[in-house]
């Protein structure tokens, strides 16, 4: 056989390889764009629910959102698991952990504003950057911002109450997103990740990163990686996703307007609380944040109350629980809530 027939047999399972991954990536796109409009024909259309009824919206909802956060988890955990196979995790954390870490906690948080996933679709890309070794401080900060400030939101914000209060919105979320994962990553909690997140392996062995890899290895590392994180996780995607379908589109306003009031001096943290259980994205709660404001609630009140719904929100927390251990997603609360609520009282001092 000659050199010439020689390279090009032993380019054909490197052309096979990426011919199944940009078919795959074609499939992909083509699934993400159809997905609600499949799911409001099947739901609608083939099952007859009324979309307007709490029921058929509740359907609706949980099949989009599992097929959405399915596809999600699928295509960033296979295309972080392929670039982080050119770089060893040491050389990572180096790049990003240390005296860099502050700067990567804005970096992260920036990184966070201009990706427009909801709370339980930024929880793939938390995955993601843990297991590629950025510092939990990091990514944290990621975590927060994706879902917490979000571009829709500050057009909306800008629209209602004006530039200052979209730039204070701006500010704050950007700050709890800095601070809080700067503290969390000065404690050190590494540990409490669930061991899972940081395991890489090629064809069941541990994979040496120090070793070049084909192009074909690569694909076979993101595909089995996308296989053994979604197996572990899909349990607690479905109950979170569940319990965000079963509230969809449940918020008891008056209740809230009588426990939230303006004469109430912990008004901030009950409006926290209220919107841990909710599940909506900072765009889609802004009517209510605009109602309520209209209705003799502060400011600072209400944004406390959007910020624990895009930030704290119930399927989030049963998703974070999988890869979290109870004493990290405890502190991850705590601190977060707090910032919620600090923001929620220094908006009602100066507005």
């Amino acid at each position: 056989m000659t050199l010439l027939a020689e390279a090009h047999v032993s380019r054909r399972p490197i052309l096979r390889s990426w011919g199944k991954v940009l078919v795959a990536v074609a499939l992909w796109i083509a699934f993400y764009a159809l997905n609600r409009t499949f799911w409001e024909w099947v739901v609608f259309e083939v099952a007859g629910l009324d979309s307007g009824t709490r029921l058929g919206s509740a359907v609706e909802f949980f099949a989009y959102d599992t097929t959405k956060i399915l596809l999600l988890l699928t295509g960033i955990i296979f295309v972080v698991t392929v670039l982080r196979s050119f770089m060893s995790v040491e050389r990572t954390r180096a790049l990003l952990g240390g005296r860099r870490e502050g700067a990567g906690n804005v970096a992260a948080a920036g990184l966070g504003v201009v990706t427009p996933f909801c709370s339980c679709s930024a929880v793939p890309g938390f995955i993601g950057f843990v297991a590629a070794g950025v510092p939990l401080g990091v990514t944290m900060s990621f975590l927060i911002a994706s879902p917490m400030v979000n571009e829709v939101a500050i057009v909306m914000l800008y629209g209602l109450f004006g530039w200052q209060i979209a730039a204070l919105y701006v500010v704050a979320g950007l700050s709890i997103a800095i601070v809080a994962g700067w503290v969390i990553g000065r404690l050190r909690l590494e540990s409490l990740v669930e061991p899972f997140v940081f395991e890489t392996t090629l064809r069941g062995r541990p994979l040496d990163l120090s070793v070049g890899l084909s192009w074909s290895d690569r694909f076979v590392m993101g595909r089995q990686e996308v296989q053994n994180i979604i197996a572990k996780i899909w349990p607690y995607l479905l109950v979170g996703i569940g319990v965000g379908a079963a509230i969809h589109g449940w918020v008891p306003e008056d209740f809230f307007v009588d426990v939230a009031g303006p004469d109430n001096p912990l008004a901030v943290p009950v409006a926290t609380l209220v919107g841990i259980p909710l599940y909506s994205n900072a765009a889609a709660v802004l009517p209510l944040v605009e109602a309520l404001h209209a209705k003799g609630l502060a400011m600072g009140t209400v944004l406390a109350f959007m910020m624990s719904v895009v930030a704290l929100s119930v399927p989030e927390l049963i998703l974070l629980r999988r890869v979290l251990k109870p004493r990290l997603l405890a502190v991850f609360v705590a601190v977060v809530g707090t910032g919620v609520m600090t923001v929620g009282f220094l908006f009602n001092l100066i507005l």
